[in-house]
């Protein structure tokens, strides 16, 4: 799939994402304690334009997040799924279909 041009319109971050919809990565934002979070995703595959979802979600607030990114799936626990925003894939259309 081909990187998208985005701009930030009903952008919210991965782990408030509704379960199965397909969104695009708009930006990885490392918490000021652990910089090298942003390197550790980006690596796994969650950079500007990729493809994700939430497949699933643990059954307490704490529980990790099941979490597809292009043909891989991950395990993400909450803080990380915090730093990644994500718009839906139908906003990202959009935007590029305007361009």
């Amino acid at each position: 799939m081909s990187k998208l041009p985005l701009e930030l319109h009903d952008t919210h971050d991965l782990y408030g994402a509704p379960l199965r919809q397909a969104c695009i990565v708009t930006k990885v934002l490392a918490p000021a304690h652990a910089p090298e979070w942003a390197r550790w995703l980006a690596e796994l595959g969650f950079i500007p334009g990729e493809q994700v979802s939430v497949l699933a979600r643990g059954l307490s607030a704490s529980a990790p997040l099941v979490v597809r990114a292009g043909s891989s799936t991950f395990a993400l626990r909450q803080a990380e799924a915090a730093c990644v925003q994500v718009q839906p894939l139908a906003a990202a259309l959009a935007v590029a279909t305007a361009a």
